[in-house]
């Protein structure tokens, strides 16, 4: 059988220096998961393959991950990861159609967009509608794009304070047995909520904002009793909601604000007899106009490609557990 061929170029030695990456890492990376074999001379990639579906598969990817160097200027193995899977689904997506125009800058300078599908309508969801629950794994952006889009709206005067939440419920110890009053006791579980603000706004505008209540930062047992106008809140880990909790927090939205309610529905911490607030709220508000549900999943995990992977198994023993 005679083996099929596709060359492909990238237009300069910039372009080249991107796509190959630092060490050639993205290049070795590449030639590990597709089908045919690619090599590359100089700016030229070559692709040879047994068949026409392998050589079309891996020139499809390499011209999609051409247009992200074209695009970002900048290519990682989670693009190429996510590209792949797209390719192997069938999806032949060009990448100007999944990400989102830049949403804010950080303060390095790098501009954030939404790089998967599901991140592009979760973002579209969050601009057209004022309660929002994106549900999904770890590592699919859930709770940094939400903070992104607060402070975006922050900046552009939609709103005039952001409220970061979450419920003081943890993996397996008890809040008594740690040290400090319970402020001191439950920051450690809002980190996530600081660093993706250090990353946008930098240390000090953070710190700045914190002290004059333009940014508030706290647990869920704080929100009882208030009234949020003008504000853009924040739940986060929210699979560790009671439904008590979860309707007292909805019911919490006052005029000019909007909502965000993040988490995780395979990791609930909460004790085995309680119920998730997140899990029962998509049975209430399922068909509520205004509210949407967002579900990220394994697809839009942008952190190392093993994460995926251990969202798989653990997918994979979990069903054999159920079933056995």
């Amino acid at each position: 059988m005679a083996e099929k061929e596709a060359r492909i170029s990238l237009k300069d030695n910039k372009e080249a220096a991107i796509f190959f990456g630092s060490g050639d890492d993205n290049f070795k990376y590449l030639r590990s998961i597709c089908p045919a074999d690619i090599s590359a001379r100089g700016a030229d990639i070559y692709i040879k393959g047994n068949t026409e579906e392998e050589v079309n598969l891996c020139f499809d990817l390499v011209r999609s991950l051409i247009e992200i160097v074209e695009s970002e200027e900048q290519l990682n193995i989670s693009d190429i990861n996510y590209m792949h899977n797209l390719l192997q689904q069938g999806k032949k997506t060009r990448h100007r159609d999944i990400v989102s125009g830049t949403i804010v800058t950080t303060v390095r300078g790098k501009g954030i967009k939404a790089k998967t599908l599901g991140q592009k309508r979760y973002v579209q969801a969050i601009v057209r509608d004022d309660v929002v629950f994106g549900i999904g794994p770890a590592g699919t952006g859930k709770t940094y794009l939400a903070v992104v889009m607060a402070v975006n709206a922050l900046k552009n005067k939609d709103v005039e304070r952001i409220i970061l939440v979450r419920p003081a419920v943890e993996a397996g110890e008890k809040l008594g047995f740690l040290p400090g009053d319970f402020i001191e006791k439950v920051n450690p579980y809002l980190r996530p909520l600081y660093d993706g603000l250090f990353d946008i706004l930098g240390v000090d505008v953070t710190q700045r904002y914190l002290e004059k209540n333009i940014i508030e930062i706290a647990p869920l047992a704080y929100m009882r009793g208030r009234t949020l106008n003008n504000a853009f809140i924040i739940l986060d880990e929210a699979q560790n909601t009671t439904p008590q909790q979860m309707k007292m927090f909805l019911t919490r939205l006052g005029f000019g604000s909007k909502a965000v309610i993040t988490g995780d529905i395979t990791q609930v911490d909460l004790p085995k007899e309680e119920y998730s607030g997140l899990i029962e709220i998509q049975k209430i508000l399922g068909k509520v106009k205004g509210v949407s549900f967002e579900y990220l999943s394994k697809e839009d995990v942008i952190r190392h490609p093993l994460v995926q992977k251990i969202i798989n198994a653990y997918e994979c023993y979990e069903a054999a557990e159920y079933h056995q």
